[in-house]
C-alpha cells in the first residue's frame, strides 16, 4: 500500500514540473490570458508584449497603458498595413475591449510596446508588469519571455486561440 502511494505522489511530481503556464488574471469583468514578450537582442532599446483580453461585463472597458521596471514606458500600440505598407502607432485613447469580445495583443497587430528597455529579455525568463484599464483599474501580470521570433506563447506548446497574424478580435 506504501509502494502504491509513493509511486502515486512521484507520477503527480512528474506530471506538476512540465512546462509552466501563467493562470488567467481578473481585473474586474476582464480576463487575461497568456501575457508573453519576445526575447530581444542584447542592446535593444525596445520590445513587444502579447497576450487576450476577454471583455466578460456588458460594458466596454479600455487598456490605457501600464508600467513594469523592464521598461521605461509602457504604451498600446498597432500595426496595420496602409497603402501597402506597414505603420505602426501609438493606440491614443486605449484599446477598447467591447463586452463579450477578445482582443488579440500579438505581433504584426495590437501590442504592447516596452520603450526604454532597461535589460535585455531572455528567452524563458518572466517580469512583471502593472496593465491599467480605465474602468477596471490596475492589474499585476506575469509575462514569460519567448524566443526572438515566436509568433506565440508556448504555453506548452499550444497556440493562443485565434492566433493566425493580424488583428484577431472576436
Amino acid at each position: 500500500m506504501i509502494r502504491k502511494l509513493w509511486i502515486l505522489a512521484v507520477a503527480l511530481a512528474a506530471l506538476m514540473t512540465g512546462p509552466a503556464q501563467a493562470e488567467d488574471v481578473m481585473a474586474g469583468n476582464l480576463k487575461i490570458s497568456a501575457p508573453w514578450a519576445r526575447a530581444t537582442p542584447k542592446g535593444a532599446s525596445v520590445g513587444g508584449g502579447y497576450m487576450a483580453i476577454t471583455n466578460t461585463g456588458n460594458a466596454p472597458d479600455r487598456l490605457i497603458g501600464g508600467t513594469t521596471t523592464v521598461a521605461g514606458r509602457f504604451d498600446v500600440h498597432e500595426m496595420k498595413m496602409e497603402g501597402g505598407v506597414m505603420k505602426m502607432r501609438p493606440v491614443s485613447g486605449g484599446l477598447e475591449i467591447k463586452p463579450g469580445q477578445t482582443v488579440q495583443l500579438e505581433p504584426s497587430g495590437y501590442h504592447l510596446m516596452l520603450v526604454g528597455l532597461t535589460q535585455q529579455l531572455k528567452e524563458g525568463d518572466h517580469f512583471k508588469a502593472t496593465l491599467e484599464f480605465a474602468k477596471a483599474g490596475k492589474v499585476d501580470v506575469d509575462f514569460t519571455v519567448e524566443g526572438i521570433g515566436a509568433m506565440h506563447s508556448s504555453g506548452g506548446g499550444k497556440p493562443m486561440p485565434g492566433m493566425g497574424g493580424g488583428m484577431n478580435m472576436k
